[in-house]
């Protein structure tokens, strides 16, 4: 491999100037960055590299939040269930549960108009008039309180501490002054932005790229009181940090109803991101985002002006930027740069319509990682980490190109580790081989087309909730960092899409979920007419791939609205006095690797008896074939991420489609992987496990037979 320069982005550090120019120089970067809490000093910025300057939008104007308060940004936030004893009045003490650095009581008469206290008894609002507050205790006294009901308050509070400083300030034992966020949707703060911006500019000239750290709202992080659970509730897809009683009046003057606080607290559930939505979530959201488009527009062309490039940070104060709902364009970014753990986080990257996509590798150059545990410290191994992670990542681009990479963080947290700035080397090296094959052409891809199908369609393409640490639990995360490295084509559909005709270019959908889920579909499924064009298109040949519970919902005579087609169907209790098939398991005849493993789950039953049993576990099927019409209802009791169960992802889309189990391009160790380049003739084969393999390769240049080290990737010309 040849070194070059370009593609990489390094964060630089005042008082560093050396180590910044060495490692600038060795992993072959062509820009140089700030980081959070960091400076670049003038010799840094005028050693002939591109600049980029890191900029929060609405957490840098501390002096001016602190002239106006009533501007900081907000959220609703409700109490603990209080039972109400034998007396009549009941007194609820407001901030308790909460982390009283981070949030502050909202109680002008223009936002209590939208506090709402609940009897979560009955499930009802409690009348104005049956509560009253007390600003000097900041609690809430219910009267005529019913015995032995639960009750609860849900209040507008201010965030005064902003959430993303927070961590860095926490995670790093920063001394340093609490940073505030503003509100944009006030005009009085748009006008202090704009003029900001334009001053910002004047002062940085040297600056080629504004790394905006995303735009104005952040994702939901609400902390407790108590460190024993610190973290309330955390999802990177929610809109509850967009409130204000402004936000609330204006949408209720332009769409002709009003929001009320339970339509974000929802018994305390919140709608995360996780649930189906319904028609009011889904007006906010579109209100939330014609405002940041218009203004973050705004703030974008003001730096165009002034000759620089405007990139974003698609993590942090990122809702309302919807990447994927059609309208990305309209703002104007010349980039899309993304924090990565996992392949899928840059498939998601990459396929935005942004001229240029750029990851931001992990680890960060900070002394802990995210769960806290040490990385650029004593007792930190940030080489074993940079490995796992650009192992997932690497796959993924192999399929998907990106156009840059770098690293984020403290640059002088790398100098006890020269093992670590080696292997970046050796990363920027394959990235910029794995980008001259993506020039050439495209990688080679099966026949078979593959579609997810979820509530949130190809607005949630390529994610659940976050980070894959974040959402782990659930099957489909598992399933599109699975799919994100494999050579299928693949697309993300809605239940609308779905009975609007898109199964048209899709010859296997993949369902998959826990009931009542987002993502298996909840009350989407009794749409009558999303059953029948489902049961059509398998019928006449298509593929129904479902997992754990897919669509399932109650009130109908099977609990899968889909298990005439999948031949299977889980019984929830009505069924525990019927008779259930008996079965053998069926020879998979090579479909199945050895390895697999699929968590078993109760309660499953074959409805007619002629689905095949593929595996069973403790009795229960968790892998189940059955003909259906032309098509093939196909079931799996669970996915977790594996390179075994990878391996029967892939086979098994390919044996839906049609084709064989095992085909050109294709690795018979299910611990490598490969990607065929056919402009180029170039074949990258990768290890994809931390141990020595060896593999094998059907090519039309004959069988190619490697041995690879650990994590290594090999370049092979055909």
């Amino acid at each position: 491999m040849s070194k070059r320069k370009g593609g990489f982005t390094l964060p630089g550090e005042s008082g560093y100037e050396e180590l910044t120019l060495k490692l600038a120089e060795k992993w072959g970067a062509d820009v140089i960055r700030d980081s959070d809490g960091t400076q670049l000093s003038e010799d840094i910025i005028h050693a002939g590299y591109g600049i980029y300057s890191t900029l929060c939008v609405i957490r840098e104007h501390n002096e001016w939040a602190g002239k106006n308060k009533d501007k900081l940004q907000q959220t609703f936030l409700c109490t603990s269930p209080v039972v109400a004893a034998t007396g009549e009045e009941l007194t609820i003490s407001l901030m308790d549960d909460f982390f009283e650095e981070q949030f502050a009581v909202n109680d002008c008469c223009e936002a209590m108009k939208y506090w709402q206290v609940y009897d979560r008894t009955v499930n009802e609002p409690v009348s104005s008039g049956d509560w009253t507050y007390n600003r000097e205790t900041g609690s809430v006294t219910v009267q005529r309180a019913i015995p032995w009901h639960k009750y609860t308050v849900s209040f507008l509070a201010y965030r005064i501490w902003e959430e993303i400083s927070m961590y860095n300030h926490t995670t790093n034992h920063w001394d340093k002054e609490h940073l505030m966020q503003i509100d944009p949707r006030y005009p009085e703060t748009r006008e202090y932005l704009l003029k900001w911006m334009k001053e910002w500019c004047e002062a940085h000239p040297d600056t080629t790229v504004v790394r905006f750290t995303s735009l104005f709202y952040n994702f939901v992080w609400i902390w407790g009181s108590h460190e024993e659970c610190r973290h309330l509730f955390t999802d990177w897809g929610s809109y509850d940090f967009t409130v204000s009683e402004r936000a609330l009046d204006e949408f209720a003057a332009e769409y002709g109803y009003s929001m009320t606080a339970e339509d974000f607290i929802n018994q305390g559930k919140r709608h995360v991101t996780h649930m189906p939505g319904n028609a009011r979530k889904l007006d906010w959201m579109k209100f939330i985002n014609d405002f940041v488009i218009s203004f973050g527009k705004q703030l974008i062309d003001i730096v165009h002006e002034y000759g620089k490039k405007a990139y974003v940070f698609y993590d942090d104060s990122w809702v309302g930027i919807e990447p994927y709902n059609g309208r990305f364009e309209e703002f104007g970014f010349d980039g899309l740069i993304k924090c990565v753990f996992s392949g899928y986080e840059a498939r998601l990257c990459a396929g935005v319509k942004v001229p240029v996509h750029e990851l931001r590798l992990h680890p960060y150059l900070f002394p802990v990682g995210l769960g806290g545990a040490p990385t650029f410290m004593e007792g930190g191994n940030p080489t074993a980490e940079a490995k796992r992670y650009w192992n997932q990542i690497r796959r993924a681009l192999l399929r998907c190109p990106v156009d840059r990479i770098g690293l984020g963080g403290y640059l002088h947290l790398t100098e006890g580790f020269p093992d670590f700035c080696n292997y970046i080397e050796q990363v920027t090296d394959e990235f910029h081989m794995i980008q001259d094959f993506h020039k050439e052409g495209k990688p080679y891809c099966i026949k078979t087309r593959v579609a997810v199908l979820h509530y949130w369609g190809a607005l949630r393409s390529w994610t659940l909730s976050g980070h894959f640490h974040e959402s782990w639990q659930h099957d489909l995360i598992h399933i599109n960092e699975a799919l994100a490295g494999l050579p299928v084509e693949v697309s993300f559909l809605s239940f609308e899409d779905v009975k609007n005709g898109a199964l048209k270019d899709v010859d296997v959908v993949i369902n998959a979920g826990y009931a009542g889920s987002a993502w298996s579909g909840g009350d989407a499924w009794k749409d009558e007419k999303l059953v029948e064009v489902l049961t059509e298109w398998v019928y006449q040949g298509g593929v129904f791939l479902g997992v754990n519970e897919p669509s399932a919902v109650t009130g109908y005579d099977t609990y899968f609205r889909m298990a005439h087609v999948l031949g299977i169907d889980e019984d929830t209790g009505e069924r525990i006095c019927h008779g259930k098939w008996s079965f053998t398991t069926a020879d998979t005849e090579g479909l199945v690797p050895e390895g697999v493993r699929l968590a078993v789950k109760q309660n499953r039953y074959l409805t007619d008896g002629k689905a095949q049993v593929l595996l069973e576990e403790e009795g229960q099927p968790v892998l189940t074939v059955h003909d259906f019409g032309k098509g093939k209802g196909i079931y799996l009791s669970s996915f977790q991420l594996s390179s075994a169960n990878t391996r029967l992802l892939y086979q098994l889309i390919r044996y839906a489609g049609g084709e064989e189990v095992t085909g050109m391009y294709m690795t018979d160790n299910f611990f490598t992987e490969c990607a065929y380049y056919p402009k180029s003739s170039k074949l990258v084969v990768i290890n994809n496990s931390e141990c020595a393999q060896k593999t094998r390769i059907n090519t039309e240049a004959g069988v190619k037979e490697l041995e690879l080290e650990p994590y290594q990737t090999v370049f092979v010309n055909l």
